[in-house]
Order: C-alpha cells, then sequence, then structure tokens
C-alpha cells in the first residue's frame, strides 16, 4: 500500500485542458502558440501583438484573432501550456517534484521548481495576471498549487490550520511577491529558493 507521503496527490484539478479539436486545428494552435513562445523569448511578452504572431505564423492576422479571442486570450493560452506542463510534474513526474519522495523533501523541491518556473515565465504572468482587486479570485493554477501544499503540509505532519498556512505559503511563490523581490529589489533567485527552503525548515512535524 502506497503512504500517503509517496503517494500521487488526488483530486487536484490541471488547468484549463483544450477541448477537443479538429487535428487540423490542434496543429495550426500549436504552430501559434510555438511562433508566439518565439516572440516572448526574444523580444518580452509586454511586445507581442497579434500582427507579429500571425507573421511569425505564415499566417493571417484573423487566424489568430479567431483563435484566441484577443491578446488577453493569447497570453492566457500560452500560460496554460506552460502550467499544465509543470503541473503534470509536480503531480506525477518523477520526485523529488513527484510521488515518491518524503513530503517534506517535495515540499521544499516542489517552492524551488516553482520559484523557477515562475521566473522564467515572469513577463507572461504579469501580462496575464487579474487587476490588484481580483489578485486573490480563485484561479485554477493558484487553487491548485494551494491545494498541492496543502497536502504537503498535512502528509509532513505539519500542524496548525493547514489551508491558511498553504495560502501563507502561495503567496511567496504567487506573481506579485516573486515580481517585488527579483524584479523591482534585484533579489537573486538563488537567495528566493533559499528563503523557501528556510520557511520549510521552519515549519513543525
Amino acid at each position: 500500500m502506497t503512504s500517503p507521503a509517496t503517494a500521487p496527490d488526488p483530486g487536484l484539478p490541471l488547468a484549463g485542458r483544450p477541448a477537443a479539436e479538429r487535428v487540423d486545428a490542434a496543429r495550426n494552435r500549436v504552430r501559434l502558440l510555438d511562433a508566439a513562445a518565439r516572440l516572448v523569448r526574444e523580444r518580452g511578452a509586454e511586445h507581442i501583438t497579434m500582427e507579429a504572431v500571425a507573421n511569425a505564423a505564415g499566417v493571417g492576422k484573423g487566424t489568430v484573432y479567431r483563435r484566441f479571442g484577443d491578446r488577453a486570450g493569447l497570453m492566457f493560452a500560452l500560460l496554460d501550456h506552460a502550467e499544465r506542463t509543470f503541473q503534470e510534474d509536480f503531480l506525477s513526474g518523477p520526485p523529488p517534484l513527484g510521488p515518491g519522495a518524503p513530503s517534506r523533501e517535495r515540499l521544499a523541491a516542489f517552492g524551488v521548481a516553482t520559484i523557477r518556473h515562475q521566473i522564467r515565465y515572469l513577463d507572461l504572468y504579469l501580462q496575464a495576471e487579474p487587476k490588484l482587486a481580483r489578485q486573490y479570485s480563485p484561479h485554477p493554477p493558484y487553487e491548485v498549487r494551494t491545494l498541492h501544499l496543502a497536502s504537503l503540509l498535512r502528509a509532513a505532519g505539519v500542524p496548525g490550520d493547514l489551508d491558511l498556512i498553504a495560502e501563507l505559503l502561495s503567496s511567496y511563490l504567487g506573481t506579485p511577491f516573486l515580481n517585488r523581490l527579483h524584479s523591482h529589489r534585484r533579489v537573486p533567485a538563488e537567495r528566493i529558493e533559499a528563503g523557501w527552503l528556510d520557511l520549510v525548515d521552519r515549519l513543525g512535524g
């Protein structure tokens, strides 16, 4: 029988799974996202336009609008792909990020991996983040990460109100906090990761 510390986390929904689509439509979607991702790497997300993506993909601008609706829809589609890949890594990938390692090791690995993921896609998250007043409204990536943290805390035997502790830890790994530290205060990623590991070490249990 698999122990709670090593079992895959049940019942955590992945961020927006794409609806079933025709093979040619799926191929065109991937082509557009590949072109957009390449432009983001080259220019930064803030400089990406629907017309630039259309030109890079060799299609008409109307095709991009029909597929993603608007620029925000394109940003969310790019993030959705990156987020689903990351979620698969920590829900079912190799340990210590995925199942198979002690819960406290997974907790430490999850924070470090999330920091690296967030910083890698920080400009995309900033483009797609809700307004400040809606910052803590439920949305799939935040909800999945918070549920995963609560699951790891529970399996590690950490005492206290684990739902609230998980929310606090999620805030440390969230876009606003990481953007403030990394972009505005110029705190190196390594120092932010060390801060996360220190938090994990200070948890009881």
